[in-house]
């Protein structure tokens, strides 16, 4: 009897839970809410789970091992879903209604490698928290936040605030055809603090474009109020600074690049001062794992610019043709009906 292969959806909703039930569960039932069609929903665990409410024939759930933190939960979800579009909702963060639709449709451009979404707080779904990460040339990762009228919805205008170099580990859209090729995936040697300007610096050197899209607006985890020790801060920032190397003018990152670690070292006086500046002492002691990525950027930003004067000897060997690019594309279905998932647990 012939066997039939299932189409691989559109959209491929990854949702990394390395922590605790309750947090998994209020992000799941927002994504199962409002699910938009032509989506699989995997879900990586670092903790045991038991599925208490049956929801395993729309969920793909993956055990990662007891422990993992949300890169390696990541990359295990990268390597199980198939979706042309990867779209990142770490656990604690909530899907709103159409959430999904405007931000897919970005990528019928294949420029684009990534999108951003509108994070509001929990508390205050008015109030934005975050647009993006942007990253300097000295190795420092910057979360976007708006200030003053800005930070209210009503008063935000994209035109006024600065493009981000990235979506937040946390939240965002992200096309399987760039993340294919890269050599690692989001690197675990930068954190889950730094994973995401990592990957950004990625998303540049292959000359892929960054979307910001405020209608795909996702409600943020409360915030934390223990910042990330000290030492792993270090650790982290000069590993970061060190595998984006390559991608830079070398002098000029240099001379940030210590203007960085004065700058960092006096945010965390008194007491983290020692600490930052021993992780990133450990850090530059480690040069030889900064070699493959040194290979990997320089190797795709080469074969950007090939790419780029291709393109350009295409246009001029075709100058008299108009290039149209209206086409229509399907777009990603509206959510599923509004419904609430059972309280029963079920025996």
């Amino acid at each position: 009897m012939p066997t039939t292969t299932a189409p691989h959806p559109r959209l491929s909703i990854i949702i990394p839970a390395p922590g605790d039930e309750t947090t998994l569960e209020e992000t799941l039932v927002s994504v199962l809410e409002n699910r938009p069609e032509n989506s699989e929903i995997v879900v990586v665990l670092g903790f045991g789970y038991h599925d208490p409410w049956s929801v395993g024939e729309e969920v793909r759930f993956i055990q990662a091992p007891i422990g993992s933190n949300r890169v390696a939960c990541i990359n295990l979800g990268l390597a199980a879903s198939t979706g042309r579009i990867v779209h990142i909702l770490a656990a604690g963060w909530r899907a709103t209604p159409f959430w999904t639709d405007a931000a897919v449709e970005h990528f019928n451009n294949e420029q684009v490698a990534a999108v951003v979404s509108l994070e509001v707080a929990s508390d205050d779904t008015d109030r934005i928290v975050a647009t993006g990460i942007e990253v300097g040339r000295g190795g420092r990762r910057v979360m976007l936040r708006p200030r003053g009228d800005t930070s209210r919805i009503q008063g935000f205008h994209t035109k006024d605030y600065p493009l981000p170099s990235g979506p937040t580990l946390e939240a965002g859209f992200w096309s399987r055809q760039m993340i294919d090729r890269l050599l690692f995936g989001f690197c675990p040697a930068c954190g889950d603090e730094y994973a995401d300007a990592d990957m950004a610096i990625s998303l540049h050197a292959t000359g892929g474009r960054v979307v910001f899209e405020p209608t795909s607006k996702i409600i943020a985890a409360p915030e934390r109020h223990h910042p990330q020790p000290a030492f792993k801060a270090g650790l982290y920032g000069e590993r970061l600074f060190w595998r984006s190397i390559a991608a830079e003018p070398i002098l000029q990152s240099l001379v940030l690049h210590v203007v960085e670690i004065f700058r960092h070292a006096i945010v965390r006086a008194p007491l983290g001062t020692l600490p930052v500046l021993v992780g990133r002492f450990v850090a530059l002691l480690q040069f030889g794992i900064y070699i493959p990525r040194f290979r990997e950027l320089s190797g795709l930003m080469r074969s950007q610019a090939a790419g780029t004067i291709q393109r350009s000897n295409e246009v001029s060997s075709n100058s008299s043709r108009l290039l149209r690019y209206d086409e229509g594309h399907a777009r990603t279905g509206r959510p599923h009906r509004r419904r609430k998932i059972p309280l029963k647990r079920s025996a």
